[in-house]
């Protein structure tokens, strides 16, 4: 079995701005799972990606409402492929708030599986 392991992200409170989220992983990784949600009904619009193309593996998807994620496998990356992430890539998870000035996100939970490799 593959090693797995997971990236959690949380934002309390009712979002006023667009939030960006950065960091690099020590280790050749393939992302697997993304699930997302806000605690309300909201208007969130999720974009994952390298720092070069900020959508180029999850685009534009619309997070879970009610505290219940939604859930993105290889069907919804781009290209329908897992992502490979070469060591030191800086990846970037981008939330846009409330939509096209939709109902703002409350209490952003993001989390991302990864397998090493």
């Amino acid at each position: 079995m593959l090693n797995t392991f997971t990236q959690t992200i949380h934002i309390p409170g009712t979002l006023a701005a667009n939030i960006t989220v950065t960091y690099k992983l020590p280790m050749d990784v393939q992302l697997v799972h993304v699930s997302a949600c806000g605690s309300n009904t909201n208007d969130g619009i999720l974009d994952v990606g390298p720092s070069t193309d900020t959508d180029g593996y999850l685009d534009s998807v619309s997070i879970g409402d009610g505290a219940v994620p939604s859930e993105f496998d290889r069907d919804d990356f781009v290209g329908s492929q897992y992502p490979h992430i070469v060591a030191g890539t800086i990846i970037v998870i981008t939330l846009d708030y409330d939509g096209a000035a939709g109902t703002a996100t409350a209490n952003f939970t993001c989390v991302l599986t990864f397998t090493e490799g």
